[in-house]
């Protein structure tokens, strides 16, 4: 059996000799060449990593305990073109961290912006690395209690090609197909398998 040990390693233990912008748009693409210290003792050869940079990103779990619904959004995502059901996949709330903006900022903005609710309180849930081997994206996961009363309908930014659909769901349906395949990215499963776990203290308030 092996116990819970500090991890051995730090970012001293990569030395990176040389990085190179290959692509930069919206996103960029880095060309990354590094050793890295080895477990048995030493170190690799050099070896060349393709990095898609993204940066940290919030999402958020929209929730209404007075009424117990779940907020969620649907959109079109190019990511999930070859997926049998289509590539409109049910979400949380999410964005982009901008310099000077903290976690609960950019939950508070998007919420607004893509599914016209405003949460009143905010929980940390956690945070977490996507997809690190093969991009930098970090992202932090919160839940937001509001309203959803009188939420629904389609929202988005024009000028960034937003065409987001909310949905408003008991949550006890949300649970019972959890695991069906509706809900296929990471960040939504994470957060509905914590509301599933906080349910009973959320609702009593």
């Amino acid at each position: 059996m092996t116990h819970w040990q500090k991890p051995p390693f730090t970012r001293d233990d990569v030395q990176i000799t040389q990085r190179e912008t290959l692509y930069k748009d919206f996103f960029r693409v880095d060309k990354v060449t590094l050793k890295h210290r080895l477990f048995q003792g030493g170190w690799t050869g050099e070896l060349s990593r393709e990095l898609f940079l993204r940066g940290p990103a919030v999402g958020v779990l929209l929730y209404d305990p007075k009424h117990d619904t779940v907020g969620l959004i649907e959109q079109f995502r190019a990511g999930a073109l070859a997926e049998p059901g289509g590539p409109w996949c049910m979400e949380i709330v999410a964005g982009m961290i901008e310099d000077g903006e903290t976690c609960e900022d950019v939950a508070r903005r998007e919420s607004i912006e893509e599914a016209g609710v405003e949460p009143y309180h905010m929980e940390y849930i956690a945070n977490y690395l996507p997809s690190p081997g093969g991009s930098d994206e970090k992202m932090h996961i919160l839940c937001g209690l509001a309203d959803l009363s009188q939420a629904g309908g389609i929202h988005g930014l024009d000028e960034e090609h937003e065409d987001i659909k909310v949905h408003v769901l008991a949550a006890s349906e949300v649970f019972a197909h959890l695991y069906d395949g509706r809900f296929n990215s990471a960040a939504v499963l994470l957060c509905l398998q914590w509301l599933q776990l906080n349910h009973a203290r959320l609702k009593q308030g």
